[in-house]
């Protein structure tokens, strides 16, 4: 059940961050009309999952360093969306998940040492050689390929990103995933609506369709990821959910017509490697 989690949140939002690049493809749809929308749905279909799973959510929850810590978490999520999807407009979508698993290497690191039952040194070092791996399949001419747009994007994830990780860890302690989905998406849903409102009205209904089932994907996905930050931990999490990023790339070279790279097939392989050992050693 433990590797259940991570994989089924990674499979999930492979789809959900493919659909999204076509998403944002169909004419007028902007990033900003994306998020408009997507924490309202999200919050509706979080909402329907904490009645049917019966979530617990009390005022407890929300005293003292814990609603200091939500208040980051979401603040953290408002801007990591902002402007992850404004760069996701004009750069490629393998290109744009590399960059987004870079934050994992100081948030492995950070984790290990802050917290004592995310020592296992072997899945620490697992981790970091899948992330290390991922960044090596996309290293180009001794750069990366990076669009103006993405560099907004590359600077918040390697400076503060990481420690949502750390923050979610925390809360998850006291929150169940679900009540924290909920509650999350309800305060960004309340900040969201009135500043992309007239964005939200120009949807198209095709726009509409796609960011639905989206947003089912992403809802569902981030509760799994969550419920395995609590099984197994962060690091552990970090590693098996380090085959999304070339899951969506796959994706791309099927559906979008992105060109295959043997360097991405090769870090899939080795990925795999270092899930297998963690399995065995774990």
């Amino acid at each position: 059940m433990p590797l259940l989690y991570p994989v089924a949140a990674a499979v999930l939002q492979s789809v959900s961050f493919t659909l999204d690049k076509v998403t944002l493809s169909i004419k007028k749809v902007s990033y900003r009309m994306y998020n408009g929308i997507s924490f309202p749905l999200m919050f509706l279909f979080t909402l329907i999952l904490f009645f049917i799973f019966k979530a617990p959510l009390s005022l407890e929850l929300f005293k003292g360093w814990l609603l200091v810590l939500l208040i980051l978490s979401t603040v953290a999520i408002i801007i990591t969306n902002i402007v992850f999807y404004r760069a996701l407009k004009s750069d490629k979508l393998s290109e744009m998940e590399t960059i987004s698993l870079l934050n994992t290497i100081p948030l492995v690191i950070f984790t290990s040492i802050f917290f004592k039952d995310e020592r296992n040194w072997v899945v620490v070092s697992l981790a970091l050689v899948a992330v290390l791996v991922l960044v090596w399949s996309h290293w180009k001419r001794h750069h990366f390929s990076i669009a103006r747009k993405t560099l907004p994007f590359l600077i918040w994830t390697l400076a503060i990103s990481p420690f949502r990780g750390i923050i979610a860890k925390i809360l998850l302690e006291s929150w169940n995933p679900i009540s924290l989905q909920l509650v999350e998406n309800f305060f960004i849903s309340l900040i969201f609506i009135p500043w992309f409102y007239r964005d939200i009205k120009k949807v198209p209904m095709r726009g509409f369709l796609f960011l639905m089932v989206t947003n089912i994907l992403t809802t569902v996905a981030w509760i799994l990821y969550y419920f395995s930050y609590q099984v197994s931990g962060v690091v552990y999490t970090v590693l098996i959910f380090s085959i999304q990023p070339l899951l969506v790339y796959f994706a791309c070279v099927f559906f979008l017509k992105e060109k295959l790279e043997w360097k991405k097939a090769v870090a899939f392989g080795v990925i795999l490697i270092t899930i297998i050992v963690a399995q065995v050693t774990g």
